[in-house]
């Protein structure tokens, strides 16, 4: 029952972070690597505001507020500067590291014993008693499905349409008039927003901030955007929001076994990165070997 709700809760944590990865994997068609930076930054944005005492609801406006700026430096270096995209992703990705270390002032920030999103007056007056061991699960879900429902209410506003019309064909977006950059460095600043509010959550959750906790997020993201976009793709019942939260969730679900049964093959917990790769690598041809079909059926 413990491994089912930590993977749950996780999963539904990575979730919020995937749904950034989607807008500028699938969306953008920008490999953005910003995201191995903006996580661990709304983790140290909110392990620092608890520990001074600010509430934790007010560390999720926070670091997405953050992360979002981080985006928004990625899209300016990229559009203005006229630097490549994956090259901009990495030079914020490494600036993104001396900064969280500026901002938590050392690399890892313990939170045992503080009142976090999951653990405070509201949650334990609306989630006590038979509640309390699924409280945390509870408190992930409302905010993943609430993160989810208004990214698919902005996806379907102009400004939505304008963001997935740059990423099919932004030639399409100029001919309208409209500056194909600025709509990428809005869709770069949603993007890492979700990535450091997820991070936030995930530090609340854990109960610590590590400086190396953003590390494999662009791998976790696009694992769990390909696992919803094309092992899902059939499930036409899903919305493409919801495959990607459920595409996380099946993504940890495999880390979990994997972990378990580690000591099978010899293998320790010192090789999760490892194990991590080779499942991102198992996922990414069962993906190909999909679309393969689909083409000769066609």
């Amino acid at each position: 029952m413990t491994l089912i709700l930590s993977v749950l809760e996780q999963g539904f944590i990575y979730g919020v972070m995937a749904l950034g990865v989607y807008i500028t994997y699938k969306i953008l068609d920008f490999p953005d690597l910003t995201v191995d930076g903006s996580f661990p930054m709304g983790a140290a944005i909110g392990a620092v505001m608890i520990t001074n005492g600010i509430h934790p609801i007010l560390t999720l406006f926070a670091s997405f507020t953050a992360g979002a700026f981080a985006g928004i430096l990625t899209g300016i270096i990229h559009v203005k500067c006229k630097v490549r995209d994956l090259l901009s992703g990495i030079i914020m990705m490494t600036a993104l590291y001396t900064i969280n270390l500026r901002i938590t002032g050392k690399a890892n920030v313990p939170l045992y014993h503080k009142v976090t999103v999951f653990e405070n007056k509201v949650t334990e007056s609306f989630l006590g008693g038979v509640l309390t061991p699924v409280r945390t699960l509870l408190v992930i879900l409302v905010i993943t499905i609430g993160v989810k429902y208004l990214l698919d209410w902005y996806l379907s506003t102009h400004s939505g349409y304008l963001l997935r019309a740059v990423g099919d064909n932004d030639t399409f977006v100029t001919s309208m008039g409209v500056e194909k950059g600025r709509v990428k460095i809005i869709g770069l600043a949603i993007a890492n927003g979700l990535v450091a509010l997820g991070g936030c959550l995930f530090a609340q959750q854990q109960r610590f901030f590590d400086i190396s906790m953003g590390t494999g997020t662009v791998v976790i993201g696009l694992a769990s955007v390909i696992i919803g976009t094309s092992l899902l793709k059939k499930v036409t019942l899903l919305r493409i929001t919801t495959s990607v939260i459920v595409g996380s969730v099946f993504y940890k679900a495999c880390v979990a076994l994997a972990l378990r049964y580690m000591k099978v093959i010899h293998l320790q917990s010192k090789d999760l990165k490892l194990v991590t790769s080779v499942l991102f690598l198992v996922i990414l041809i069962a993906a190909q070997e999909r679309k393969k079909k689909v083409k000769i059926n066609a």
